[in-house]
């Protein structure tokens, strides 16, 4: 019930000093007033004695005989009668008349009416009593200031009776004000207080009992409904406890059972572990007492299972395959949702194998990726179950987890695979290069060695022996620098230790000094380049090693502005036209073929008897950067 609104705290306050507000702005004018008409008073006495004065100086003139001043003052002093008459306007000068002091003014000027005349134009000798008269004209001058002095007093005492009244008033006022301010004030914030601390110490049933219509009985109000409402929650705490404390209990139980699948997904290396894994942690999360994961092909018509867990033997092995829509399991469309199908349905059983081995629900969650079906996961109850919203958001969740995984597998077996028919094509490629080279020279030294041999030419004989030895030597060193040149890799982002590997392995193998020099400090090279200038390099050498006939051999490396790496010897050299490689050029093509796959430029610089100089020069580090990608899919692991 709302309780209707008269009178807000502001006008109750109003209400109670307004009173006091008028009478004081009336007795503040009253003062002044009273003070003004004392003002104009005290003038008025000031110019009254100066009349006085006039007189006896009048008199003093007159005894002396000088007209002229005589007649000046007598001028003035009919000015002063009519300042005292009038008032003056410039200045709070009045009388404060009254009827005595009207008669005393009227005496005054009845008596200046009679006497001025005789002051004015009497003769020397006719002053003898001008003294008296002067006295006696003084004394009504002397009544009439004594006739303002009384009224004034009047005023004098009234004002001292307005100022008592001020003060009266301003201790009655304060007091008012300050019931009033507790009345309506501190009464009621009291109450709130002590309403507040109760309902802080535990007692919900405390209210503020305030029936004004104020803003503290809106308070009051507010707070007694708070009050209400914090014991209407309190009474449902528990209640509300449980239920948050079940959701949380969800939300944790959710969270490890992804945390369980993402494990696994994570650590699984095969699909079968997969599988298990995954069958085993479902039926686990889902409370089922069996569960079944099958795989299908693109063309989704058959449903090959891949694991169970916690089936009946004779259903499992009757199971491995199943073709689509031949039972309830496989769904073969592609917009399939997970379902969940009661395994009797108006009294007869709708799959006859389920309900032969004791089940009443089947839990269908297709598992799919990217809109492709991948494969069905089926959950087996001996009873009727249903799925809440959170549990079918859980399931869908883990089965997108494993197609992800599964997708993850056959990636990684296609990567694999394509890793070694990289690395066998590689293989083949440097044979082809190097060792399929000098087998083909052995075989024609062979067939030179059945010649001599059938002509019975010892000298041919042994030329040819020697020849197939220096090419079994040959070919022999081919086949370890090929398995070294596959054994080095650079480590980390700096180059300079395999490049030290591989002059060392040179050195053990040629017995000729190497001697490397870097200058400079550019950005590191992206591990893919750093193989195949390591290649590179090792094929220079071992063309230094076969063909030079040199005494020692350096690696200079150029790091600014770009990569550039020089192999130098002080070998015999040959005649070397730019471009002409030849089939007598392995190393060089070799050489030539891995610079254009990095975007490289290769510079061969030979005279004879004045050694050879092989440069590989890189592309810039952006150019690099963007080549770096495309040897993923030619660069093997």
């Amino acid at each position: 019930m709302t309780r209707p609104r008269h009178w807000s705290l502001g006008a109750k306050l109003l209400l109670v000093g307004a009173p006091f507000l008028a009478l004081a702005l009336a007795a503040v004018m009253l003062t002044l007033w009273v003070s003004w008409q004392l003002d104009g008073g005290a003038a008025a006495v000031n110019e009254a004695g100066r009349l006085r004065m006039q007189a006896y100086r009048m008199a003093m003139t007159a005894s002396l005989g000088d007209q002229a001043t005589l007649a000046r003052q007598a001028v003035e002093f009919e000015r002063s009668l009519a300042l005292l008459r009038d008032g003056d306007a410039e200045r709070p000068l009045f009388v404060p008349w009254d009827d005595t002091v009207r008669a005393r003014f009227a005496a005054v000027q009845a008596h200046w009416t009679r006497f001025g005349p005789r002051w004015l134009a009497a003769p020397g000798a006719s002053l003898a009593g001008l003294p008296l008269d002067t006295a006696a004209f003084a004394a009504e001058v002397d009544g009439f200031v004594a006739a303002i002095e009384a009224h004034m007093s009047r005023w004098t005492a009234l004002m001292h009776l307005c100022q008592f009244g001020m003060l009266v008033l301003a201790v009655a006022a304060s007091m008012a004000l300050v019931y009033a301010g507790y009345r309506f004030v501190l009464e009621p914030v009291g109450q709130l207080r002590d309403a507040a601390l109760a309902l802080q110490q535990g007692n919900l049933g405390a209210r503020v009992h305030h029936e004004s219509s104020d803003e503290f009985g809106t308070l009051a109000d507010g707070f007694n409904g708070m009050a209400e409402h914090l014991q209407s929650m309190y009474r449902n705490l528990e209640a509300r406890v449980g239920e948050k404390t079940a959701q949380l209990e969800e939300k944790r139980e959710r969270l490890e059972a992804l945390y369980e699948v993402t494990t696994l997904v994570a650590q699984a290396t095969t699909l079968d572990d997969l599988a298990r894994g995954f069958v085993q942690r479902v039926r686990r999360i889902a409370h089922a007492d069996g569960a079944l994961l099958r795989w299908t092909d693109e063309t989704r018509e058959r449903f090959l299972m891949l694991a169970s867990d916690g089936m009946p033997d004779a259903m499992a092995d009757a199971e491995q395959c199943i073709h689509a829509g031949d039972c309830l399991c496989g769904n073969a469309q592609v917009e399939a949702q997970l379902r969940v199908i009661p395994i009797h349905a108006e009294g007869r059983a709708v799959a006859p194998a389920c309900e032969r081995s004791g089940y009443a629900t089947l839990v269908s969650i297709p598992v799919k990726l990217h809109a492709r079906l991948m494969g069905e996961a089926d959950l087996f109850f001996h009873s009727q179950h249903e799925l809440s919203a959170s549990e079918r958001s859980l399931l869908a969740a883990l089965a997108s987890h494993l197609a992800g995984a599964m997708e993850n597998l056959r990636l990684n077996a296609l990567e694999r695979e394509a890793a070694v028919s990289q690395e066998r094509t590689l293989l083949a490629r440097e044979m082809h290069d190097s060792i399929a080279q000098s087998l083909a020279f052995l075989k024609i030294q062979v067939q030179l060695m059945r010649d001599a041999l059938a002509g019975g030419n010892a000298a041919q004989i042994q030329q040819v022996l020697a020849e197939i030895d220096t090419g079994v030597r040959e070919s022999y060193g081919d086949v370890r620098e090929l398995l070294l040149h596959f054994r080095t890799r650079s480590s980390g982002e700096d180059i300079e230790p395999a490049l030290q590997t591989t002059l060392r392995k040179f050195e053990h193998q040629s017995g000729l000094k190497a001697a490397l020099q870097m200058q400079g400090h550019g950005l590191p090279l992206a591990p893919e380049l750093q193989v195949q200038v390591l290649h590179i390099v090792q094929e220079a050498l071992s063309n230094v090693r076969k063909h030079a006939r040199a005494s020692q051999v350096w690696l200079d490396v150029q790091q600014q502005p770009q990569w550039r790496f020089e192999v130098r010897d002080d070998g015999i050299g040959f005649a070397h036209e730019p471009g002409a490689l030849d089939e007598t050029h392995v190393g060089l093509r070799i050489m030539q073929e891995r610079a254009e796959r990095i975007g490289a430029r290769l510079e061969v610089l030979s005279t004879p008897r004045r050694g050879t100089s092989v440069v590989l020069t890189l592309a810039p580090p952006a150019r690099a950067q963007a080549a770096a990608p495309a040897l993923d899919a030619a660069q093997p692991a």
